[in-house]
């Protein structure tokens, strides 16, 4: 593909490689590094001038720096007269502050005094104001974070990997039955059940605070069949592990969790490795290799082609809708 670059953030080196041995790319030359103040420095080595760039950096690890880092590399980029800069950002950072839901401690509700920012939404301005002039993600949190962007967002989705990867390794899948931790994800379920010809079930969830559940309330009856836990990420893994012991419970004989962003923070690892999980899959927007050596439940689909077919019908003027029902993987 001519007049193309493709750069690597220094948040997931592993994955921009994988996208460009799918497009048949070398990686661009550039360099980052901090200097002793922690101040980020971005040295891009090579020309731009009417080129189309592309810049892989994933929302995760060191969040603050790799979001700033990219940044640079837009804004680089832009004033040395690159046709257009892409950001493929396979995990966007700050998308579960996507809404004002909280209410400050000495406020007075009925007069709406919410302090609350919406993060999402000051990441989308930044992004466009380094220069970006598009963004390519992943199962957003929340789909209506593409509305706080005034340049074109495509939101891939990575339905056809997780079918895939169902049918290729549950030989019950026929017989399965896929959950939604949550309300919110009813739709990503009943859409992956319909495409397998299975029923599907949600568990309702209430919280005490962030990253806390209180109680869970499962509707669908899931006795002797495979569960399959879907959702789009999983931080603390708080709430999956509190739903595999639920499934179990209402009589599930296997439960797998199925997810597109694995963050596994804090005792995410140690709670996965005590619960009754067959497996904990999820893509490799974010980086799994660390974490798969503490806990051999995990395992991972690899996303590289979507995104690299996404680059490519980007690059070449043609639509991304629809495409991903269908990409091989």
């Amino acid at each position: 593909m001519p007049n193309i670059v493709l750069f690597s953030g220094s948040s997931h080196h592993d994955l921009s490689q994988r996208v460009a041995d799918r497009l048949g790319l070398e990686l661009g030359k550039v360099v980052t590094k901090k200097f002793s103040n922690q101040e980020t420095s971005v040295e891009i080595g090579e020309s731009v001038r009417g080129e189309d760039v592309y810049i892989i950096q994933s929302g995760c690890g060191e969040i603050n720096d790799n979001l700033m880092e990219l940044l640079i590399m837009i804004n680089a980029c832009k004033i040395a007269s690159s046709s257009r800069v892409t950001a493929v950002i396979p995990c966007f950072p700050y998308a579960r502050q996507d809404k004002k839901d909280k209410v400050g401690k000495n406020c007075i509700i009925l007069e709406g005094f919410f302090r609350a920012p919406i993060s999402a939404k000051l990441v989308a301005n930044m992004l466009s104001v380094a220069g970006a002039d598009h963004i390519i993600t992943m199962d957003l949190h929340a789909s209506q974070i593409q509305g706080f962007f005034d340049i074109p967002v495509d939101n891939l989705y990575a339905e056809p990997a997780v079918l895939q990867w169902i049918k290729e390794n549950i030989l019950e899948w026929k017989n399965c039955i896929i959950v939604s931790p949550d309300a919110g994800g009813a739709k990503r379920v009943t859409s992956i059940a319909d495409r397998l010809n299975v029923e599907f079930a949600l568990i309702h969830k209430e919280r005490k605070k962030a990253n806390e559940v209180d109680r869970m309330v499962l509707v669908g009856d899931v006795k002797d069949r495979v569960a399959i836990l879907v959702d789009d990420m999983a931080d603390t893994c708080g709430t999956i592990c509190h739903a595999a012991d639920k499934l179990i419970s209402a009589g599930a004989t296997k439960v797998y969790a199925i997810l597109t962003h694995g963050i596994f923070s804090g005792p995410a690892i140690s709670r996965i490795n005590n619960a009754s999980f067959e497996a904990v899959v999820v893509t490799n927007t974010i980086p799994q290799e660390e974490k798969m050596k503490h806990c051999p439940k995990i395992q991972f689909i690899d996303i590289s082609m979507i995104l690299a077919e996404a680059i490519r019908r980007t690059h070449n003027g043609e639509s991304v809708s629809y495409l991903f029902s269908h990409v091989p993987l």
